[in-house]
This record gives C-alpha cells, sequence and structure tokens, in this order.
C-alpha cells in the first residue's frame, strides 16, 4: 500500500517526532481545557443557583433548583454539543478544518462571557438567559471535537500518532482540574471577604448578595483560554490530507508542509488525481460506505454513546455521591459560598487523583498497548469497581470506610480515562476517509453527547433517594444511587462487548486504514507499464 502513498503524506507518516507536533497538541489541546472547563463548571455552581434564586422562606434546607431548571441548566450545553458536533463535523469536511476551527473559538468567547452575564429581574428569567447562551456554548464546543482530533490525527506520524491525539484530548483532564481550582479561589476569597453564618443559624444571612457575582465568575473565566488560543489557531496551515485528498491540491499540500517539516517535498498531481477516482469517491449514504465502514462507525458511535453515559452521570451527580458518604456536610451546616468551596474541593481531588492520572496513562501506552486492549480494559475495570461500590453500598455509607469508597470510586474514573475516554475520541479520527472523516468523527461524539444527555437528564432523577422525604425539593423518588450505580455497571459491560465491532488502528498509515491508497487496478498497471 506505501507504494501508492502521496510522498507528502508519508513524509508526515515517517516524520520524527518535532516541535510542530508539539505546538499542534498544544494549540489543539488549548481548546479542549476550555471545553472542559465550560461543561463541568456548571456542577460547582448549580447548589449556589438553587440558594440565590430559589430560597424558600421557613424551609429546613437551602433552595434548591427544581427538577426541569437542573435539567435544563446541566444539560443544555451537551444539546448544543451534539448539534455543534454534527455541523462543524460536516462543515470540516466541506470547508476545511482551519477555515471554521476559528469560528469555534470565537462562538466559545462569547457565550462564556454571555453566559456570566445572564440577566433578568426574576430567577426564570435568569435560568432562561443562562441556559440560552450556554447551548451555543455547547455549540461551539461541539465544533472542537471533530476538528481537533481530525487535524491532530492528519498532522501527526503514524508511529506515535495516538499518543499525539490523546494528548489534545488528555486536556480535558486540566480543564475539569482547572474549574475546580478556580472554583477553590473565587469561592475561598468572597468567602474570607463576606463572612456569613450557615444556613441554620440564619437562612437568609447564609447567602450574602455577592454571592450572586461567585457562579458569575466562575464561568466566565471559560473565556481566558479560548481567547488567547486564537491567534495561533489561524496561524496553522491546512492539513495535508485535506488539502491533497479533498481539496485535490498537491502542489499546495506539498508547499505547506514543506515549510511545517523543513524539506522539500514533490507535488503529484496525476497521482492525486488517480487516487480520488471510482472506489474512492463514495459518499456517507453508499453502499459502499456502508459496506466498508458501516460496522466500524456503528461501533465508534454506540461505545462512546454508552461511555458518556456513564462518564458524565457520574460526574454530574458525584457531589450527590460526596454527601451522601459525609464528605460534603450537609448543606444547611454552611453558607451559600462555603458550600461551592467545599463542593470544588471535592471534585478537584478527584480529578487530581484520577481523571488526570488515567489520561496521561492513555498518552503513554496507546501506542504500545494498542486502542482496542485499553478500550476494552477500560470498560472491564470501570465495570468491576460499578458493581463494587453499588453491591455493598451500605457498607461504604459508614463513616470509617468512606475513604475506601473515594478510592474505589477513584479507580473508576481512572479507568475511564485510561480506557474508553480517551479511546472514543481518538479512534473515529482514524479508520474513516479523509473526505469523511470529521463527518464520522462528529457523528461518533455526537452520539456520546446523546449518553451525555442521558445521563445528565436521567441521573438527575435516577440518583434520588427511593424515601420520597429524602429527595431533593421537587424530584420524585428514584432508585437511589445503588441502583443508579448498578446501571452504570451494566452500561460499561455492554460498552465492553461493542468494542469488537472498532478495528484496531495502531501503527498503520491513515490511508492503509481508509484505503485510499487504492488505486484502479488496470490504471496502476498501465502506469507500472
Amino acid at each position: 500500500m506505501a507504494g501508492n502513498q502521496l510522498i507528502v503524506l508519508n513524509a508526515l507518516d515517517v516524520a520524527k517526532t518535532q516541535l510542530y507536533h508539539f505546538t499542534a497538541i498544544v494549540i489543539a489541546g488549548m481548546g479542549f481545557f476550555t471545553d472542559a472547563y465550560d461543561l463541568f463548571c456548571i456542577s460547582l455552581v448549580t447548589k449556589l443557583l438553587g440558594r440565590i434564586y430559589y430560597h424558600v422562606d421557613g424551609a429546613p434546607k437551602p433552595g434548591s433548583l427544581p427538577p426541569n431548571v437542573s435539567a435544563a441548566v446541566n444539560g443544555v450545553a451537551f444539546c448544543g454539543t451534539l448539534a455543534g458536533q454534527l455541523f462543524f463535523g460536516w462543515l470540516g469536511d466541506k470547508m476545511g478544518r482551519k477555515r471554521v476551527y476559528g469560528l469555534t473559538l470565537i462562538l466559545m468567547v462569547v457565550c462564556s462571557i454571555a453566559s456570566g452575564l445572564s440577566f433578568g429581574d426574576s430567577p426564570k428569567a435568569v435560568m432562561a438567559t443562562l441556559c440560552f447562551f450556554r447551548f451555543w456554548l455547547g455549540f461551539g464546543i461541539g465544533g472542537d471535537y471533530p476538528l481537533s482530533a481530525t487535524i491532530m490525527s492528519e498532522y501527526a506520524n503514524k508511529k506515535t500518532r495516538g499518543a499525539f491525539i490523546a494528548a489534545v484530548f488528555a486536556m480535558q483532564g486540566f480543564g475539569i482540574l482547572g474549574g475546580g481550582l478556580v472554583a477553590l479561589v473565587v469561592a475561598s476569597a468572597f468567602d474570607h471577604k463576606y463572612k456569613s453564618p450557615t444556613y441554620e443559624v440564619d437562612p437568609i444571612g447564609s447567602t450574602v448578595h455577592q454571592a450572586d457575582y461567585v457562579w458569575r465568575i466562575i464561568l466566565m473565566f471559560g473565556a481566558l483560554p479560548a481567547a488567547v488560543t486564537y491567534y495561533w489557531r489561524m496561524k496553522m496551515p491546512e492539513t495535508a490530507r485535506y488539502t491533497a485528498l479533498v481539496a485535490k491540491n498537491a502542489k499546495q499540500a506539498a508547499a505547506d508542509m514543506s515549510k511545517v517539516l523543513q524539506v522539500d517535498i514533490e507535488a503529484e498531481q496525476e497521482k492525486v488525481d488517480r487516487l480520488i477516482r471510482n472506489k474512492n469517491s463514495y459518499g456517507l449514504f453508499s453502499k459502499e460506505f456502508a459496506r466498508r465502514h458501516g460496522l466500524p462507525l456503528l461501533g465508534t458511535a454506540s461505545t462512546w454513546f454508552l461511555l458518556d453515559i456513564a462518564f458524565y452521570s457520574q460526574n454530574l451527580f458525584q457531589k450527590d455521591i460526596f454527601t451522601a458518604i459525609g464528605w460534603i456536610p450537609p448543606a444547611k451546616t454552611m453558607n451559600a459560598i462555603h458550600e461551592v468551596y467545599k463542593i470544588a474541593r471535592a471534585q478537584t481531588l478527584i480529578a487530581l487523583c484520577s481523571t488526570v492520572p488515567g489520561y496521561w496513562f492513555t498518552v503513554a501506552f496507546i501506542d504500545i498497548l494498542g486502542r482496542f486492549f485499553i478500550q476494552v480494559m477500560g470498560f472491564a475495570f470501570m465495570t468491576i469497581f460499578m458493581f463494587a461500590l453499588a453491591i455493598p453500598y451500605h457498607h461504604w455509607t459508614q463513616k470509617e470506610n468512606h475513604i475506601s469508597f473515594v478510592v474505589l470510586y477513584s479507580f473508576a474514573f481512572f479507568f475511564a480515562n485510561f480506557g474508553p475516554n480517551a479511546t472514543t475520541f481518538v479512534v473515529p479520527a482514524e479508520i474513516f476517509p479523509a473526505r469523511l472523516r470529521s463527518t464520522c468523527h462528529g457523528i461518533s461524539a455526537a452520539a456520546g453527547k446523546a449518553g451525555a444527555i442521558v445521563g445528565a437528564f436521567g441521573f438527575l432523577y435516577a440518583a434520588q433517594s427511593k424515601d420520597p422525604t429524602k429527595t431533593d425539593a421537587g424530584y420524585p423518588a428514584g432508585i437511589g444511587i445503588k441502583n443508579s450505580l448498578i446501571m452504570l455497571g451494566v452500561i460499561n459491560f455492554a460498552g465492553m462487548l461493542l468494542t469488537f465491532l472498532v478495528p484496531e488502528s495502531k501503527g498503520k498509515s491513515l490511508e492503509d486504514l481508509t484505503g485510499e491508497n487504492e488505486e484502479d487496478t488496470a490504471e496502476t498497471e498501465l502506469q507500472n507499464a
């Protein structure tokens, strides 16, 4: 196959690791830092929003967001992300990766700031404005998924391609960690400056007026890393694979990569023309695509869907788990700002101890162990740890067992990230043809976000106590945290089985994986003669 490969693409495949690889990781990775920060920071402030805007005089517990409002605030960004993944994935194949790469950042910067400036003279108006801007924030974030993955896969060499794509995604771990640290700093500063009693001492005084600035500052901070990255994204040249195989401009592809690789590369326009004919011109909805790539696309989409049900539901109700086991004190024993501090501290520790290390274990081992092995292993361990947490759940609620619970919970997160959370992002950027690569990654990622929506909306209700007297205000009785964890274990097991639909891509050229090196046999023989 390598004999049919364009010189410019072969040069990228065999290139030694150079500065431009790390520059691309930073440029794309800062987008993912912002993505994770913006998506997960909302879970740090939902309790505060409930206290500020839904206080009920005389209530034994602080105000909380009504179920429909909580589901909307937590889930609306995921709806926007799903739409953005499909739209920008398709647009990246039609207009080019670089041309739409800056649009996603602009959208993220504007909507991050606008989210923090949500206005209105009633709680309903503020929440509606917040949801509006978070939807469009999610839309921009959605575009970053297929574009960043595709750009990194098309720039990388085949020996370390998995590590480079995984490194971009690993910045998500730092984004989650960054969200927790920003919330810690902001909450600590406001708590120190504006002293207030606990809710049980003074229900109204426990939420100072300045608390309204806390959640706004935390949300708006997400605009900063995106704004810093914009200039460098615009300086990147279009990927050679898009320019040559999709735009059909071999001369421009050779010129761009000659500058990047600092070597002279021959343009092969006739070879490009041959490669894009016949077998390599089928579309997304053709029988040929279904025959070649249908099952792999089903595999990448379904595993990402199941993974994100588990992953995002864990993130979104982990603060409730920490409350149930006593890691976060009862809300009435804290003032509003201190509660933000406690929630942020718990989530920061989980990110520091399991989320971030898990991502970088994947970076270190993905090109050694392979994508398939890591994904199966990750799903298997997530299944084991979910059942280990769920079946003896009452045991973990005892005070003397709290630390052991957190350790097991951290391991579940570790193997999500040293496992399918990273590999489901990497593989769709490798196994589909260049002209459909961004679109297929967007479809797979959108399936994942559909899973995140199930997790975000469904488990807000499912994780409620079976006892109606112990549920959060406005929620019906659920199946409880124990049964929710059992459901997540079953979901992880199904993800492990569906991984067998996904091919291994370790160490192979993108064109060998997708069949884009194949030329018409008769024409090839004539050319050779």
